[in-house]
């Protein structure tokens, strides 16, 4: 069975967007996944399907309905494969990384509800189990962005989307570390050249090379990295 997502949305035609091309997209037209997108105001209110009120306690902005919201979802949940998980784009939500792509790829699909407004009502998180999920520590200006991207970092780790499974294992957080430095011919440009150990031919040197660019760039620009890289001198061998 292949990887079944469900993403909930105010605005499907932001789908599948780049989801539809590269890598992403021929595996979408090879059925190695499926995107399937519902419109939120499906189940809006009225004859103007109206998904958001004012806040309760006043303030700016809007808030989605808690019986919209929950409407939607359980709508997906009811045709998206069972064990799906429900995620909600919030930047309060837990950080999404590389982990927790690895894990969501190696199930059955997952279900995305796109956060619009200054939220949605807070009885959703006690009434549905969903996971508050968050790209970063900023905000945009709706979900579905964050989907997309979630979904980028997913789809590429399904069987048979990257044309060599390897060629994943030693890219940026699948070793605990930053991605060691790349280069390709010309051999010199503007008066700088390849790094001659990567012409030696000797592999255990390329790879020594290799795990210390990727450590030094790691100190240098994520030190939270290298706690478990260091206490593990297999991490980040290639």
């Amino acid at each position: 069975m292949s990887f079944a997502a469900h993403v909930l949305t105010l605005f499907p035609a932001m789908f599948p967007g780049p989801l539809g091309q590269s890598l992403a997209g021929k595996a979408l037209a090879e059925n190695l996944w499926s995107l399937s997108v519902h419109d939120i105001r499906a189940h809006g209110l009225g004859k103007h399907r109206t998904v958001d009120d004012t806040p309760a306690g006043g303030g700016p902005g809007m808030v989605m309905r808690v019986d919209v919201a929950c409407a939607a979802i359980d709508a997906a949940c009811a045709i998206a494969p069972a064990g799906s998980p429900v995620l909600v784009t919030s930047p309060r939500g837990k950080r999404f990384d590389q982990v927790m792509a690895r894990e969501l790829a190696a199930g059955p699909g997952a279900i995305f509800f796109c956060g619009r407004f200054e939220g949605v009502d807070e009885r959703l998180f006690q009434l549905r189990p969903v996971v508050e999920v968050s790209l970063g520590d900023f905000v945009l200006s709706g979900g579905e962005p964050a989907a997309l991207a979630m979904l980028d970092a997913i789809v590429r780790l399904l069987p048979g989307v990257m044309g060599a499974a390897e060629s994943g294992d030693e890219e940026s957080f699948e070793s605990g570390l930053l991605e060691y430095p790349h280069y390709t011919r010309p051999q010199t440009f503007e008066g700088l050249s390849i790094p001659e150990v990567l012409t030696s031919g000797n592999h255990a040197a390329i790879g020594a090379f290799r795990r210390a660019e990727a450590l030094a760039l790691t100190r240098a620009r994520r030190p939270d990295l290298l706690k478990g890289a260091e206490k593990d001198p297999k991490k980040g061998e290639n």
